[in-house]
């Protein structure tokens, strides 16, 4: 009788186990649905080396940001799904722009600033400053294949993040991504190198995910 007993607790307890897997399984799948177009990169990769103007027609680069964690976002007004996001990203740079991190939209309008200037008046953006390339030499050297595109570059100028289409800039699983690479880069150059030697892509998953990630790798190890 104690046998069986035993035997149908270990059964329970493991079909709970299982039980439980499924649940935190799906519980990480609906989080992260806002991110499912986030690719973060096993390791930081080089940017290439792109030009565009700002609203006063000055020439700027990417090294002009050096030092934040930067949000390269490529854009155009007659992208509807770039229309969208944008007040999100201004959104985003409202709540979380300053000396750590910037969101730097960049514009291939063939129409100039004053198309983009006209299109921030439309839709209200407070936040956010203006660049453009009527070029598209930045969209070609970046490899952005579609509108949008946005590059997650970190303090020392690397890319450690993509995202292809629109995403939910202002969600709080992105936002916590991005405190997260701000934090773990925060302070000199020597750590931002520390930094870059030592994550891997669980450490800029955001905090949600990461703790399910956590459990259940414990969980697995009992």
């Amino acid at each position: 009788m104690m046998s069986a007993f035993r035997s149908l607790k270990d059964r329970f307890g493991g079909w709970t186990g299982v039980a439980m897997i499924v649940v935190m399984t799906s519980l990480f799948a609906a989080a992260q649905a806002p991110l499912k177009s986030f690719v973060l990169h096993d390791a930081p990769k080089p940017v290439a080396t792109v030009a565009f103007d700002d609203a006063e027609g000055r020439s700027r680069t990417l090294a002009d940001f050096k030092g934040k964690v930067v949000l390269l976002n490529i854009w155009a007004t007659w992208c509807i799904p770039c229309r969208k996001e944008m007040p999100a990203l201004d959104r985003l740079q409202g709540a979380m722009g300053g000396p750590d991190f910037e969101v730097v939209p960049v514009s291939i309008d063939r129409g100039g600033i004053e198309k983009v200037r006209a299109f921030y008046g439309e839709i209200g953006v407070r936040h956010l400053a203006m660049y453009m390339d009527v070029s598209g030499q930045a969209q070609r050297a970046l490899g952005a294949v579609g509108l949008p595109t946005t590059l997650v570059i970190d303090r020392a100028g690397q890319e450690v993040g993509r995202v292809i289409g629109p995403a939910e800039w202002d969600s709080s699983e992105i936002a916590d991504i991005l405190r997260l690479i701000i934090s773990k880069q925060a302070g000199t150059s020597e750590s931002v190198a520390q930094t870059q030697a030592q994550a891997t892509p669980e450490d800029y998953a955001p905090g949600s995910l990461r703790r399910s990630f956590q459990w259940l790798k414990a969980l697995l190890i009992k």
